[in-house]
């Protein structure tokens, strides 16, 4: 069973169920923590509708977060999630500006990430 990420007609990644289900969860408490919308909204069959323009902002500000931390915890945490959430943005067409100490280790990530979300 799939955990499908959608924009559109185009499915932008076929998640497994769990990882679906746990990538959304983790979306929504980082969105509310963040008070901004997710730009994932939940499907009757079991996926997500993928909105552009309101992931691309709940990104940017997990981003910003991401960079104003000294935290390695809090760093550590959002690792994950921020870089799906580039990969899912670059699959729409969308992206974030990144800093250049971050934009080696963050799309060397992202290169891993998109290899395993196909």
């Amino acid at each position: 069973m799939s955990y499908p990420f959608e924009y559109g007609n185009e499915t932008l990644w076929d998640a497994g169920y769990h990882g679906g289900q746990l990538y959304a969860s983790f979306v929504q408490g980082a969105a509310e923590f963040l008070e901004v919308p997710s730009g994932l909204t939940p499907t009757r069959e079991g996926g997500c509708e993928v909105d552009p323009a309101a992931l691309q902002d709940f990104t940017a500000r997990m981003y910003d977060l991401y960079c104003s931390t000294n935290s390695d915890v809090l760093r550590g945490l959002m690792q994950g999630l921020l870089v799906t959430s580039l990969v899912l943005m670059e699959r729409v067409g969308t992206a974030i500006t990144l800093r250049p100490e971050h934009e080696a280790c963050l799309r060397e990530q992202m290169t891993a990430f998109a290899h395993s979300m196909a």
